[in-house]
């Protein structure tokens, strides 16, 4: 009679996903993962018919894209180095969206942000080079924080939709951004592309030991595990999400709705703004129209695809950071112009946009048969 009882209990415990309690009580988990899975493999698929009508082999795009990615050591490296700056704007856009705000002007605070931090280098050239880092770090965070703010408090205090003026705001910058180093900033030794002068050797970010990787990589995952911390461990995240999941309720228990808007946008403003630090620091070393290379705004579709989950940001980064920087290889072996990546990009976002609907909809997982 034991054996009889016990049959049953070692079934399920071998085989959990024939318990309708357990596709219950884990369903939502399983549908974070399959369905941006399931979107991303969508939308490779479509892209891979695009390249087709061009008469490519779908095959051989895959196969180079994976060899560009994660090919090799040097394909890790690159990958890796693209997905730093990814890490910290997909945050400027995940850590508003616990309050419920879409905020997709992470690329202004990163502009932003690497002019405040060139500027207090070159003001700084005395000081030793771990104080000159902190401080551009500071100020880059500071600048980007509160860059990002002004969007917290037009949509708060005058009701301006924060997508709109998030959006619009990077346009300024970039504006602030050519107006300074094309006059005030400029360096009079650059004359085929405008620049600041260089920030000097020794103020540099260097790599992480046996590596060619920047440390802005630790600098993200830092900052995408403090986030995560802070949403989901804290007095404070609590509320955010509280807020987030219904405003009105959150104002009648007495929430300071305002104040949380106003500190969760300065947080997102600021990892983007060290992303503008770390560009700078690491790998511009001076601050020119490069550094409007479209980093935020593919942050926006990490963060997206992630579901603005702080811990799902750093995977998602370092996939789309092999996407793009698989460009090259593409272009050399393919033919392909290297903005096909931005087309890819632009495709997988529309499948997630799409798959939205999905969530909460697949029957078997909420244990129905």
């Amino acid at each position: 009679m034991t054996s009889e009882v016990a049959d049953p209990a070692e079934a399920v415990a071998i085989s959990p996903a024939a318990d309708p309690g357990f596709l219950q009580r884990h369903g939502g988990t399983i549908e974070y993962i399959l369905i941006p899975g399931a979107a991303l493999v969508g939308a490779l698929g479509v892209f891979g018919v695009f390249v087709a009508l061009f008469g490519k082999n779908p095959l051989d795009l895959y196969f180079y894209m994976y060899q560009g990615a994660f090919g090799t050591w040097f394909s890790w490296q690159n990958t890796l180095t693209r997905a730093a700056p990814l890490i910290l704007t997909a945050l400027c856009t995940a850590l508003p969206a616990q309050l419920g705000m879409v905020i997709i002007g992470g690329e202004g605070a990163l502009l932003i942000g690497a002019l405040a931090s060139t500027s207090i280098a070159l003001t700084m050239q005395w000081a030793p080079p771990l104080a000159v880092q902190l401080a551009m770090a500071a100020a880059g965070m500071v600048a980007g924080g509160l860059w990002i703010m002004l969007s917290g408090g037009l949509r708060q205090y005058r009701g301006v939709n924060e997508t709109i003026s998030s959006l619009l705001l990077v346009y300024i910058a970039l504006a602030i951004l050519n107006h300074l180093v094309e006059g005030l900033m400029r360096d009079p030794t650059s004359l085929n592309k405008p620049s600041t002068r260089e920030i000097g050797a020794a103020n540099m970010l260097g790599s992480i030991p046996g590596t060619d990787v920047h440390w802005g990589l630790v600098f993200g995952i830092i900052a995408a595990v403090a986030s995560y911390i802070l949403i989901y461990h804290t007095v404070f995240g609590f509320a955010a999400r509280v807020a987030g999941g219904n405003i009105r309720a959150a104002k009648i228990v007495g929430l300071g709705v305002g104040k949380l808007i106003m500190t969760v946008c300065f947080l997102a403003g600021a990892s983007a703004g060290l992303a503008g630090m770390v560009e700078v620091a690491a790998v511009q070393g001076r601050t020119n129209a490069n550094l409007a290379a479209g980093y935020g705004f593919t942050g926006i579709l990490v963060a997206f695809l992630a579901r603005q989950n702080p811990l799902a940001v750093i995977p998602v980064a370092i996939l789309l950071g092999g996407i793009s920087a698989s460009g090259g290889l593409l272009q050399r072996r393919l033919g392909l112009p290297d903005a096909s990546v931005q087309v890819l990009q632009g495709i997988i976002f529309v499948f997630v946009l799409a798959s939205d609907a999905l969530y909460g909809r697949i029957g078997f997982l909420k244990g129905k048969s």
